[in-house]
């Protein structure tokens, strides 16, 4: 019954995910818009740390499913050994059977006598499954275990919200604070004792710990000051097992407000619920910052302003307090909207280049803004993974449907391409960031460039034509002039994300949208979901300039990669 009714919301998001332009009769073919892009391979402006590698899901059980795993590997190859997941409902009870934004590991029990139960198997399983796929946990220690919670009687413990629920049904027993704050930290002590004896130190060192998610919204069904003795209490556990251990928080819903200024106040120089000391260990700030998409006109616009805008303002808290300022900061859920699980049709652009085109605009934004706030950007996690043996394409936030990579997750294998030292770069049809912040992108398309310098000395070169409307618009022809280039003339490759590349669901639809694709179409599908290496032209300009033409879509991002020699 759950798989009939799952199918009815995702055909209907199906219809909605298909971009609307693609949906009516074709109209005039408009001429290409003139772009000049300038790079200075001589110049370098500062570094750019890679803190796209974050991602994350509220199903920590679909990382063991076929699915989950083959994605997992696909994030892990990325960049080894430095990307990260954070999950909820690691410490929820149950069986482990996962479900719409539920999972479960049963890691804590308690016999008749009220001693505890301890039980790693389905954890150990779940983080097992990351490190040897190259994914590295930022470990969320929550929510409340059944036998813990203090929730009022006759409150379920598990919920049954799924997709069309309204979202106050999500928040049931395992939002509640500890009968026993004693036994809380107890729980945090000894699963790390635990991963530090399976793992060894020196790789849980390189973890994120952080307690519970959004406490400053549903998910926490206490009062701040619980919170905050929760989080010494959890915090005081970690550090007790592993002194070294990396502890932050608070994973704020949004910049946080009145919660977030307690939480800082308290961290920095208040009095340990735990230990009785001042403050409390923090060694980074997390946030969360949302976009706000609409259904308009018969199409999808993007809300790319009020997600920067939100960033900016998580900004402002983790900058407020003088002793916190310099801390490290993850974003730590940074996506077009708010709920990865609901369909609909403002969520329209996930299958698609919308979200591709969104991705690859909005983290140089990021960047940018941390640069000028003079923010230590560690972090920018991306609140997408996959739904287990749902529909194709059902149009769910996630990085790949049914185990073939959507459009997106090609744009984080060309982040992985760029290099940490960005390049001088101008493209006379980038939007300024303050009107981007301010209006978003209604007007003119963005046509925008970011440059790096990689490690073994190549020049990789990012363009995305974007626009908040997914509406059709003319294609972007650019003219890619780089300086500075070293050596001999250099030769060059392309890789390319929009409608006819690197682009499964577009691939599906060609097919008829098949319900359940054979081993053929299958394999068809993952074919078409790969980025392929194009070669591509350069011209000598000078002695130390190049260049070229390229044609970008609206939508559509490109790469381009000058092989050094």
């Amino acid at each position: 019954m759950r798989y009939f009714s799952g199918l009815s919301v995702a055909m209907g998001a199906l219809l909605m995910s298909t971009p609307s332009h693609a949906q009516s009769a074709p109209a005039a073919v408009a001429a290409p818009r003139p772009v000049a892009v300038s790079v200075d391979a001589s110049k370098t402006v500062g570094a750019l740390p890679p803190s796209w590698r974050f991602f994350g899901a509220d199903e920590p059980n679909y990382a063991t499913m076929k699915d989950g795993e083959k994605l997992l590997v696909q994030l892990g190859d990325l960049r080894r050994g430095e990307v990260y997941f954070r999950a909820h409902n690691l410490l929820n009870t149950g069986d482990g059977t996962p479900a719409f934004k539920w999972g479960s590991t049963n890691i804590y029990r308690e016999a008749k006598d009220g001693k505890p139960i301890y039980d790693w198997t389905n954890v150990d399983r779940i983080i097992d499954t990351y490190i040897a796929r190259g994914v590295k946990p930022y470990l969320q220690i929550g929510f409340m275990p059944e036998a813990m919670s203090t929730a009022p009687a006759g409150t379920p413990y598990r919920h049954n919200w799924r997709p069309g629920f309204d979202y106050k049904y999500i928040i049931t027993g395992w939002a509640y604070p500890p009968k026993d704050y004693d036994k809380w930290r107890e729980l945090v002590y000894q699963w790390t004792r635990h991963n530090v004896e399976r793992y060894g130190r020196a790789e849980v060192e390189r973890w994120y710990f952080e307690v519970w998610n959004e406490p400053n919204g549903a998910y926490w069904q206490g009062t701040p000051e619980e919170f905050y003795k929760l989080h010494d209490y959890a915090i005081d556990g970690v550090r007790r097992a592993l002194p070294t251990a990396r502890v932050g928080g608070m994973d704020a819903a949004g910049p946080g407000g009145s919660f977030m200024d307690g939480f800082l106040r308290h961290v920095s120089s208040g009095k340990n619920y735990a230990t009785g000391q001042i403050g409390t260990p923090t060694d980074f700030l997390a946030f969360h910052a949302k976009g706000d998409p609409k259904f308009v006109d018969g199409h999808v616009r993007m809300g790319l302003d009020v997600h920067l805008r939100g960033v900016n303002g998580g900004f402002d808290k983790t900058l407020s307090t003088p002793a916190l300022a310099s801390k490290p900061v993850v974003i730590g859920e940074s996506d077009p909207e708010g709920c990865a699980a609901c369909p609909g049709l403002k969520n329209g652009y996930r299958n698609g280049t919308m979200y591709s085109s969104y991705t690859a605009a909005s983290f140089p934004r990021i960047w940018a803004l941390a640069k000028r706030r003079n923010v230590n950007l560690e972090g920018v996690l991306t609140w997408a993974f996959e739904f287990e043996d749902q529909p194709w394409f059902a149009g769910y936030r996630q990085l790949s449907s049914n185990g073939i990579d959507l459009p997106v997750l090609n744009v984080f294998r060309m982040f992985a391409k760029l290099g940490t030292d960005q390049l001088a770069a101008t493209s006379d049809a980038e939007l300024p960031l303050d009107e981007v912040m301010a209006k978003g992108v209604r007007g003119q398309a963005d046509v925008g460039t970011l440059a790096t310098r990689t490690k073994d000395g190549q020049v990789a070169v990012l363009l995305w034509h974007y626009h908040d409307d997914d509406v059709p618009g003319p294609s972007a022809a650019i003219r890619l002039t780089i300086r500075g280039v070293r050596g001999r003339a250099p030769t060059a490759t392309l890789f390319r994300v929009d409608e006819d590349n690197a682009n499964a669901f577009s691939a599906w639809k060609k097919m008829g949208s098949p319900l359940n694709p054979n081993v053929t179409q299958y394999a068809a599908l993952e074919k078409a979901s790969a980025m392929q290496p194009q070669p591509i032209t350069l011209t000598a300009e000078a002695r130390d300039t190049v260049t070229t033409s390229i044609t970008v879509p609206r939508q559509g991002v490109a790469l381009v990669v000058l092989n050094a020699r």
